[in-house]
Parts: C-alpha cells; sequence; structure tokens
C-alpha cells in the first residue's frame, strides 16, 4: 500500500545527515530540531502554535484535555473513521455521539451535525477522511451558533486546501479551534516511528496544551494541570522537517496516481471512483473506490480483496465495522443509531495501491486485474 523505502532512498542523504547531526548533539528529547520543525510545520500550516506530540491519538487526547471537557459532555464526531477519533472521546469520560457522512466525500455531513447536537454537546471532531476536507465552513458556522469547539482531526489530509465561499484558502487542521495529525509512517507525512502534532492559533489554548503534554507542568517540577508524557523526539522531528520540504511534491504524485486510476476506471459503472469536492484539494492519503454491484456487495468487495491479493496486489478495506457498531461502545447504548449511509459504505470500499513512488506499469497492472475480476462476474 505504500512504498516508504524507495521514497527514504530518494532523500536519503538528507534525512541520514540529519538524524546523525541529532546523534552528535545527544539532544534526544526536545531538542533544536523539535523547535525548528515545529516553527517549519507552523508556517506551512498557517497556523501560530504547532505543539509536537507523541501520536495522533494523544494529539486528540491532549486537545479534548485542553477545552475542559467534563464527564458526560457530548462531542459529535463521525463513526466512519478510525477508532483512534471516536477512542479518546470515551477514554475521557465524554460521550461520543456518532453522525452520517456524505455518500460522495465519506466525510460528516453539516446536515447530521445539526440534528444531533444537544445541551450537552460541546465539541465537534470532524475528520478529513482519505485526505480530502470535510465541509468546514458549514462546520464552523454551526459551531459558532451553539458556542461549540472545533477539532479537526487531519490525520489523512495534512496538506490539503480548503476553499471558502469567499476564496480565502486555508490548510486544513488551522480552521477549527484546535487541529491534530499524526505522523505515522504510512501517512503523507510520515516519520520513522510514531509522532503527532496539534495545531491553534489560541495562544491559551497553546499554553494549556504545551503543559498538557508534559506532565501538565508550567515549569520544571510546578504541576499546574493533570497532564499525560507525550513526546516527539528530535530523531523523528529532524526526519519530518527533511521530508516537511518535500510535501506538497508528495501530493502532487499521490494526485497522479489517482488520476491514473480514474481515467481506467472511468468506462467501469461498477466502480465509483473518489468523489472530488470543488472546496478542498484531495491529497488521497487513500485511493478508495466504491464497488456497487447488482447483489451482495459485500461479497463481492471481499472477492476482489482475495482475487487482487492471489497476483500480489495489496488492497484495504478501511473500517468495516463503523464505530457505533463497535463493541466497546455498547455501554453507550448507541449501536441502535441509524447510519444508513455509513452502513452502506462498509459494505462497498476498498482501498488501492496509492503512494508516492508508483509508475505506470504497478498502475496499468493494477487497474488491469481489477477490471479483469469486474468483467469475470
Amino acid at each position: 500500500m505504500v512504498d516508504t523505502k524507495t521514497q527514504y532512498q530518494k532523500i536519503k542523504t538528507e534525512i541520514d545527515k540529519a538524524v546523525i547531526d541529532v546523534m552528535e548533539s545527544t539532544a534526544f528529547i526536545n531538542g533544536k530540531a523539535v523547535h525548528e520543525f515545529a516553527s517549519a510545520l507552523s508556517g506551512y500550516i498557517g497556523v501560530k502554535h504547532t505543539i509536537p506530540c507523541a501520536n495522533g491519538t494523544d494529539a486528540l487526547q491532549i486537545a479534548m484535555m485542553a477545552l475542559g471537557l467534563k464527564p458526560g459532555d457530548e462531542v459529535i464526531t463521525p463513526s466512519f473513521t478510525y477508532i483512534a477519533t471516536t477512542e479518546v472521546i470515551a477514554l475521557l469520560r465524554l460521550t461520543p455521539v456518532f453522525a452520517e457522512v456524505d455518500k460522495k466525500t465519506f466525510c460528516i455531513t453539516p446536515e447530521s451535525i445539526r440534528s444531533a447536537i444537544t445541551p450537552k454537546t460541546k465539541a465537534i471532531v470532524p475528520v478529513h477522511l482519505y485526505g480530502q476536507a470535510a465541509p468546514m465552513e458549514e462546520i464552523m458556522a454551526i459551531a459558532k451558533e451553539f458556542n461549540l469547539f472545533v477539532i479537526e482531526d487531519n490525520a489523512q489530509a495534512i496538506g490539503s486546501d480548503y476553499t471558502f465561499s469567499d476564496g480565502t484558502k486555508k490548510k486544513t487542521g488551522s480552521i477549527g479551534h484546535i487541529g491534530s495529525t499524526s505522523f505515522y509512517p504510512s501517512k503523507n507525512l510520515g516519520g520513522f516511528g510514531d509522532g503527532g502534532a496539534i495545531f491553534t492559533n489560541d495562544d491559551e489554548l497553546a499554553a494549556k496544551m504545551k503543559m498538557i503534554a508534559n506532565h501538565g507542568q508550567s515549569r520544571q517540577y510546578y504541576h499546574d494541570v493533570v497532564g499525560c508524557n507525550s513526546r516527539l523526539d528530535s530523531i523523528q522531528a529532524a526526519i519530518l522537517n527533511i521530508k516537511l520540504k518535500h510535501l506538497d511534491e508528495y501530493a502532487a504524485a499521490r494526485i497522479k496516481v489517482a488520476d491514473y486510476y480514474d481515467a481506467a476506471f472511468s468506462q467501469c459503472p461498477t466502480i465509483i471512483t473518489p468523489f472530488r469536492s470543488s472546496a478542498t484539494k484531495h491529497v488521497f492519503h487513500q485511493y478508495t473506490i466504491l464497488l456497487n454491484p447488482k447483489d451482495n456487495p459485500a461479497e463481492y468487495r471481499n472477492g476482489l480483496k482475495e482475487f487482487l491479493a492471489k497476483h500480489n496486489i495489496p488492497a484495504m478495506i478501511y473500517y468495516p465495522v463503523p464505530g457505533h457498531k463497535q463493541k466497546m461502545f455498547e455501554s453507550l447504548a448507541q449501536q441502535n443509531v441509524s447510519l444508513p449511509v455509513t452502513d452502506w459504505l462498509t459494505e462497498r470500499v476498498i482501498s488501492l495501491p496509492v503512494h508516492t513512488e508508483m509508475d505506470d506499469e504497478q498502475l496499468g497492472f493494477i487497474s488491469s486485474k481489477i477490471l479483469e475480476y469486474i468483467n469475470n462476474q
């Protein structure tokens, strides 16, 4: 699904030097590389503050802790997403309220958010799924109307632009009150291990999140709030700082792969290729198609995955069990929530290989095998 080895080989000299510089400095925690990366990433995203942390899940947790949410407060988020988004809500004894997604973009819908709001609602966590931004203009308007916080889960869409109706453009992660991201190796901006970051333009929130990520310390041995230990190490920061310079180039390569797939499948009615909203630049963390056969969509989709595996072609079915049907949330009595679009998607989605190192030969082989399977059904 990704080729991190070839990507590394292309920038090996830069990466190796950056890592050796950290090793020679011996400033492995909170060293110069961390501060340089945080500053560079703030400039790229267009925010005042970037707080590096240990991973994307911690980024979400720290964000929610900083907002002062109390047990029982409700947080609206999509069910069709990776479990980390909702897991941290429950971990903090908040209540996840699952909302519906759009059939075309896979992102949370403003209508579903509005219908889920209650007097207990305190925050919204939109997920920019697969590399495409959620409808942030409408979401921010709803948040303002009901005095709610917005935390963007930007783990899959770093580098994506969102265009407002007045023509203003902002990077995803810079629009809500807080943005979060992950640097897991397979991400568009991936490290060589775990890592994450939190973004905000709010000075007070930034100061609080920095404290929370460092044991709640305002200064050494003075702990003002309950915190955690969540740090991005200097080696990862040095690697990420090099890769950040290539992020737009990486996005362009992914978009080129998506263009190839789009053209290859354009005449196949069984395949619905990814919709690209005019309001956002899709950076294709995943290239996720919908299969729409006449009968038994899940069986048909699973058959395609098995067929591709026989030809050494990886494919992934992301989120086959959505959040509202997970056992971990049984106690919330939310498994009776009706999310027909989410349920429809979970039977039909399949993600194909998409990364920065793909060539036309690979793409031709993959697309031809997919069409072979479909034509033989």
